[in-house]
C-alpha cells in the first residue's frame, strides 16, 4: 500500500528536478571513488607498500558495501530515500576528516579507516540513489537514466583524478629517487611532508559534503516505490521470498565481477603506467582516459537505449568488447597497452546501467532488499583488484628470481596481471545472453 506522499511511478513521469538532484549525488560519489587511482601510488610511496598492499585502498572503500548494504536497506526502510541520502553525505564527510590525523601519524590503517567510513556513507547513498533513479520512470528506459547518472559520475571521477593526481603525485618521481639515497631521518621527513599534502583537500571535501548533506534534506524529491509483483488468479503474489529470484542472484554475481574490472581499469592504470616507465606527471592523466571513454559511451547509451538497442543487447556488446580488450592488453606493451586498459572504459560504461534494470525486473516489494544485495556486489572492487596486485607481486618475484632486472620484471608482471579480467567478462556475457532471464518465466 502506498502512502499519500508516495508516487507510484507507473502512473507519473519523472520530473527534471529529481533527476538533476540525483545526478549531483552521482557526481559526488564519482569524485570520491575515482580519486583512488591517485591515492594508490601515493599510499604506496608514503607507507612503503607492495602492489597488493597499496590496492587495499580500493578494498577499504569497496568492502564497506558488504558490511553496510543490508544495514543501509534497513535504514532506508525506516527514514526513506531522501533522509538516507543526506545521512550518507554526512558519513562521507566524517570519513574525509579521518585523513587529517592519518596524515599526521602517516599510519596506513588510519587512512584505510577513513576510506572505509567514506565507503560506508557511499553505500547508504548508493543504496538509496540507484533504485531511486531506476524506478523514477519506466523500467524500459532505466538504462538511459542510469547512463545520464554515469556521465555525471565519470566526469566527476575524471576531475577528481586530475585534481588529486596533481596534488598528491606532484614531485613523486623526485621523492622516490631521493628515498633510495637519503638516510632514515631525511627519508621520514620527506614522507611526512608528502603525507601532509592530503590535509587541505580532504578538509575542503568534508566541508562540501556536510553542506550538501544539509541541502539534500530540503531538496524536492518525491517518494517512489517499485511496481508490485504480478498476482495469481487467487490474488496471491507469485513470489514470497528473495531466494525465489535466480536472475537476481546471478545479477549480484555479475555486478560483483563488473565492479572488479571497472575498478581495475580505473584504479590500476596510473600505477601501471608508472610500472611501464612513464613519469608520474604523465601517468596521472591515465585514469582520465578511462573515465572519458566511459563518458562518451554513456552518451551513446542515452541516445541508443531503448529506442535502438535493448539493455540486454548493450550488455552483450559490452562483455564481448571487454573480452577482446583484455586479450589486447596482455598481448601488447607500452603506451598501446595503456590505451587498451583505458579502452575498457568503453566496454564497462553500459554494464552497470544494464545490470540494474535487468536484475530488478519483476521484484516489486523485494526491490529495496534486492538493491541492497546489488550494492553488496560492489565489493567486487574490494576483492578483484587486490587479486590483480597479488598476481603482479607473485609474477614479479618469479621473474626477478629468473634473473630479470626489477624494472622489467615489474612491467611484465603488471601486464600479465590483467589476465584476471577475462573470466569476469565471460560471466558478464553469460548474464547478458541468458542469465537475466532465469526464473522470470515463472514470475
Amino acid at each position: 500500500m502506498l502512502n499519500s506522499n508516495t508516487t507510484k511511478i507507473s502512473q507519473s513521469k519523472p520530473t527534471l528536478i529529481p533527476i538533476i538532484i540525483i545526478a549531483s549525488l552521482f557526481f559526488i560519489f564519482g569524485f570520491v571513488t575515482w580519486i583512488n587511482g591517485a591515492l594508490i601510488p601515493f599510499m604506496k610511496t608514503i607507507n612503503e607498500l607492495t602492489s597488493a598492499q597499496s590496492l587495499l585502498v580500493a578494498s577499504a572503500s569497496y568492502i564497506s558495501f558488504v558490511v553496510m548494504a543490508l544495514p543501509s536497506s534497513y535504514v532506508l526502510a525506516k527514514i526513506g530515500y531522501k533522509k538516507g541520502m543526506s545521512l550518507g553525505l554526512f558519513i562521507m564527510g566524517f570519513g574525509a576528516l579521518i585523513f587529517i590525523p592519518a596524515a599526521e601519524a602517516r599510519t596506513y590503517w588510519m587512512f584505510l579507516t577513513g576510506i572505509f567510513i567514506q565507503g560506508a556513507g557511499m553505500t547508504l547513498l548508493q543504496t538509496a540513489s540507484n533504485p531511486y533513479i531506476t524506478i523514477l520512470g519506466p523500467i524500459e528506459s532505466a538504462a538511459k537514466r542510469i547512463s545520464i547518472m554515469g556521465i555525471c559520475n565519470k566526469i566527476a571521477g575524471a576531475l577528481g583524478s586530475l585534481i588529486f593526481g596533481s596534488i598528491l603525485l606532484s614531485g613523486i618521481d623526485e621523492i622516490q629517487a631521493k628515498l633510495s639515497v637519503v638516510n632514515e631521518t631525511e627519508k621520514t621527513a620527506l614522507l611526512n611532508t608528502m603525507a601532509d599534502s592530503v590535509v587541505a583537500p580532504y578538509i575542503t571535501m568534508a566541508v562540501i559534503l556536510f553542506v550538501l548533506g544539509v541541502l539534500i534534506r530540503k531538496a524536492p524529491l518525491p517518494n517512489v516505490e517499485a511496481e508490485p509483483i504480478k498476482e495469481t488468479k487467487e490474488g496471491q503474489t507469485t513470489k514470497t521470498s528473495i531466494f525465489q529470484f535466480p536472475h537476481l542472484w546471478l545479477g549480484v554475481l555479475t555486478l560483483f565481477m563488473y565492479v572488479g574490472v571497472e575498478v581495475i581499469a580505473g584504479d590500476t592504470i596510473i600505477a601501471y603506467g608508472i610500472a611501464l616507465g612513464f613519469p608520474a606527471t604523465d601517468a596521472k592523466f591515465f585514469t582520465t582516459f578511462t573515465l572519458l571513454a566511459m563518458v562518451i559511451t554513456y552518451g551513446l547509451g542515452v541516445v541508443l537505449i531503448p529506442k535502438y538497442i535493448s539493455q540486454a543487447l548493450a550488455l552483450k556488446a559490452s562483455a564481448v568488447l571487454g573480452i577482446i580488450l583484455s586479450l589486447c592488453i596482455v598481448f601488447s606493451s607500452g603506451f598501446i597497452s595503456i590505451l587498451f586498459v583505458a579502452g575498457l572504459g568503453i566496454a564497462n560504461a553500459l554494464v552497470w546501467p544494464a545490470i540494474w534494470p535487468l536484475t530488478l525486473k519483476g521484484l516489486g516489494r523485494f526491490t529495496k532488499t534486492a538493491s541492497a544485495l546489488l550494492i553488496m556486489a560492489i565489493s567486487g572492487g574490494a576483492v578483484i583488484p587486490p587479486l590483480y596486485g597479488k598476481f603482479v607481486d607473485l609474477n614479479k618475484a618469479d621473474l626477478v628470481g629468473q634473473g630479470l632486472n626489477e624494472t622489467l620484471a615489474t612491467a611484465e608482471a603488471s601486464t600479465a596481471g590483467y589476465w584476471i579480467l577475462l573470466p569476469c567478462y565471460i560471466i558478464i556475457l553469460y548474464y547478458a545472453i541468458s542469465g537475466h532471464k532465469v526464473g522470470l518465466k515463472n514470475s
